[in-house]
């Protein structure tokens, strides 16, 4: 079972690797978060399937601490967007 859990999480890591292009060629600022929302589930199914893997329980702390950190960095940006979008149509 512990071969299925790491093919799992290899498979995720590439994801990874794959969004980090995204991140840095994105064409707009909306594709950036997008991708970083990806970078935080995907940690936090590495670190669940790592815990369950492993029996280490406070991996489960972990991931919860990261999906509630991306979920901040989520609203974050787009009360940051609203409000550039606002500043933008009220000068026109």
């Amino acid at each position: 079972m512990n071969s299925v859990y790491i093919v799992l999480i290899l498979f995720l890591f590439f994801n990874l690797v794959a969004g980090i292009w995204r991140l840095m060629y994105g064409p707009t600022n909306e594709d950036r978060i997008l991708t970083s929302q990806l970078f935080g589930t995907i940690t936090v199914v590495i670190l669940l399937l790592f815990a369950q893997m492993s029996g280490y329980a406070v991996l489960r702390d972990v991931a919860l601490l990261f999906a509630s950190l991306a979920a901040v960095a989520a609203i974050a940006f787009v009360q940051s967007s609203a409000k550039k979008r606002e500043n933008r149509h009220s000068d026109d």
